[in-house]
C-alpha cells in the first residue's frame, strides 16, 4: 500500500541556490514550479531574511529577523513558471551566494465563512499549506476559514502595517490557546491570554490584542501535516552525541527547529547547502548572520527522519529540553509507486 500520494516533493517545496549579479532582471530558474512563497537569504553576508509571497505581491518583503512592517524593495520582482526574477536590491541580489526556499500553494478561491473575507488566499490542500492576507477587526477575534480540510499544526502570523513580532502557534504547545513563540527572536515560548482560539479542520481563530493589531492587515501562513511530505511537531533532547531520532516518514530536505522552553536560535538546515551527512551548515531565522558550521548543532538526514548528533546547551539536543520543528521532504519513505526511499 502506498504511503503517500506525493511522490515528488519538489513539486511543492524546493531549495534553490543562486549567485547574485547586482543587476535587475536576474532570472532564477530551476525551482521546478511557480512559487507562491519564497524566502531568500544571503549565505555569506549579514543581510536580512526576505520573504515574498504571491498574495501580498512581488516587491513586498517582510523580514523574519526583524519585527518591521512590510516594505517595498527591488528584491523579488516577479514569480515565474520555474522560479522568480530579482531586482537590484543587494540584500537579494548582490554578487555573492544566496539560498532561496520555495513553497507552492495555488488555489485562490476564498473559502466562505470567515469573520470578514480575506483580502486574498493561496491554498494547496494536497501539500497542506495556505497563505492568507486578512484585515483584523477592531476587537475580539478573527475566525479564518482556512480551507485545508485538516487541523493546522503550525500557524505563523505577521502584522504588515506595524512593527510587531512574528507570532507562531504550534499544536504541541501545552496551552494551545495562550502560548506563542516569536519567529524574530531567540526568546522562549511565552503566554498571553487568549492569543489563539479554535484550531480545527475548518477554522483558525486568532485574537485582537493577543495576536493581531486592531484594524491592520496581516499575513497568515498555515501548515498541516501531509504524510510523506511535511511534518510539524516536537522532540526532547537527550544530551548525547547519539542524539534523539525524530521520525517524519520521509527523507528531509529542509528543517527548522527551536528550543521552545529556553532562549535559543531558530536553526535552519537544508539538503542543498549540506548535500551529505553530517548536516551542520546552519542559518538562523531570527538573525541576519551569514551561515556557519558547528558540530555541536549537527544532525543527520535519514530516509525516514532526522537524528540529532550535536550537543549544545539550549540550542540543540539539550537533555530534557523540548524543541519544536517543521520539516519538508526530499522524498517520501514510500510513494504510490511503492518504491522505498533510500538513505543518504
Amino acid at each position: 500500500m502506498a504511503y503517500t500520494t506525493i511522490n515528488k516533493s519538489t513539486d511543492y517545496f524546493n531549495t534553490k541556490l543562486y549567485t547574485g549579479n547586482n543587476s535587475a532582471g536576474h532570472a532564477i530558474t530551476g525551482v521546478g514550479f511557480q512559487p507562491d512563497w519564497t524566502w531568500i537569504k544571503s549565505t555569506d553576508g549579514t543581510y536580512n531574511h526576505h520573504t515574498f509571497d504571491a498574495i501580498r505581491g512581488v516587491t513586498k518583503s517582510i523580514t523574519t529577523n526583524e519585527n518591521a512592517a512590510e516594505t517595498t524593495i527591488s528584491g523579488l520582482t516577479a514569480f515565474g513558471t520555474d522560479g522568480f526574477t530579482l531586482g537590484s536590491n543587494a540584500q537579494c541580489n548582490s554578487g555573492g551566494p544566496f539560498v532561496s526556499w520555495n513553497w507552492k500553494a495555488g488555489t485562490t478561491a476564498i473559502p466562505s465563512g470567515s469573520t470578514t473575507d480575506p483580502l486574498g488566499v493561496s491554498i494547496n490542500t494536497t501539500s497542506g499549506f495556505g497563505i492568507y492576507k486578512i484585515t483584523s477587526p477592531a476587537s475580539g477575534s478573527y475566525v479564518l476559514k482556512h480551507g485545508l480540510g485538516k487541523k493546522p499544526k503550525m500557524v505563523i502570523v505577521k502584522d504588515l502595517e506595524a512593527s510587531q513580532k512574528w507570532m507562531v502557534w504550534s499544536d504541541t504547545f501545552s496551552n494551545a490557546t495562550n502560548d506563542y513563540i516569536k519567529l524574530n527572536s531567540t526568546d522562549a515560548k511565552a503566554t498571553y491570554s487568549t492569543c489563539w482560539g479554535t484550531m480545527n479542520s475548518t477554522d483558525c481563530t486568532i485574537s485582537v490584542g493577543g495576536t493581531l493589531d486592531a484594524n491592520n492587515d496581516h499575513v497568515v501562513y498555515i501548515f498541516t501535516d501531509t504524510t510523506g511530505y511535511s511534518k510539524f511537531g516536537s522532540y526532547t533532547g537527550n544530551g548525547n552525541a547519539d542524539g534523539t531520532f525524530v521520525y517524519t516518514g520521509f527523507k528531509p530536505a529542509w528543517i527548522m527547529y527551536k528550543n521552545s522552553g529556553y532562549t535559543g536560535a531558530w536553526i535552519m538546515y537544508d539538503n542543498k547547502r549540506d548535500p551529505h551527512n553530517l548536516i551542520d551548515t546552519r542559518l538562523e531565522a531570527q538573525g541576519d548572520f551569514a551561515e556557519s558550521t558547528s558540530s555541536s548543532k549537527s544532525l543527520d538526514f535519514l530516509s525516514n527522519g532526522f537524528k540529532m548528533r550535536g550537543v549544545d546547551n539550549a540550542q540543540s539536543n539539550w537533555d530534557g529540553n523540548t524543541y519544536i520543528y517543521m520539516a519538508f521532504a526530499e522524498a517520501p519513505l514510500v510513494g504510490t509507486n511503492n518504491i522505498p526511499c533510500t538513505a543518504r
